[in-house]
């Protein structure tokens, strides 16, 4: 297995939401084998008032993007088709900006 220092970040973006930030890095093998890592970053408030960050990781291999993307896009599907209100709907396609919005920023990671 390879180090993790030998792996080279080539695309990173970032999305807040609430307590919550998603990290999408796209990233290279030293054979130029490429793979998606998503990683969801929660802010913990410890018991001294200080805070620490949890965080899960999904390695996505590039064999497996379309399916992927295929599945998550059939669930949204569902979701909005199937449990949510219309209201709730038209409320989910209401154009928005995010804070920090930024495609290939690899320094806002932390």
């Amino acid at each position: 297995m390879e180090d993790r220092h030998d792996q080279e970040e080539i695309y990173s973006q970032r999305i807040k939401a609430g307590k919550r930030t998603y990290f999408f890095d796209v990233k290279a093998t030293r054979g130029q084998d490429y793979y998606l890592t998503i990683t969801e970053s929660k802010r913990k408030l410890r018991d001294d008032d200080t805070f620490s960050y949890e965080k899960h990781k999904i390695f996505l291999y590039k064999e497996d993007f379309l399916k992927f993307v295929d599945a998550l896009q059939d669930a949204v599907d569902y979701v909005r088709e199937e449990l949510l209100t219309e209201e709730e709907v038209a409320e989910l396609d209401r154009p928005r900006q995010y804070e920090g919005d930024s495609f290939n920023r690899s320094e806002d990671n932390f």
